[in-house]
């Protein structure tokens, strides 16, 4: 795991796809928030995705916040916009 992966606290699979764990990504934008740089973990997250292929999202059951999963669905449609696949 380089450090970049483990700063986001995402790790890759055998296949190559990246594993989010939505668990990890709610503490880390609680954490924004709290220390007002939501739109900057956002903007990061976005720009780390452009060297991915695919992203296998995992404890989806952490996407309960509507301002976190309204984000997300941002970023993730510019992904997918770019080509990158999202798995759930």
């Amino acid at each position: 795991m380089n450090r970049r992966d483990f700063l986001m606290m995402r790790r890759r699979s055998a296949a190559g796809t990246v594993v989010l764990s939505c668990e990890q990504l709610y503490m880390r934008y609680a954490d924004a928030c709290a220390a007002g740089t939501a739109t900057e973990f956002f903007d990061h997250l976005g720009h780390d995705l452009r060297s991915v292929k695919r992203v296998r999202l995992i404890k989806t059951s952490w996407l309960s916040d509507k301002d976190l999963k309204r984000q997300l669905d941002h970023v993730f449609a510019i992904y997918r916009a770019h080509g990158g696949r999202l798995e759930c």
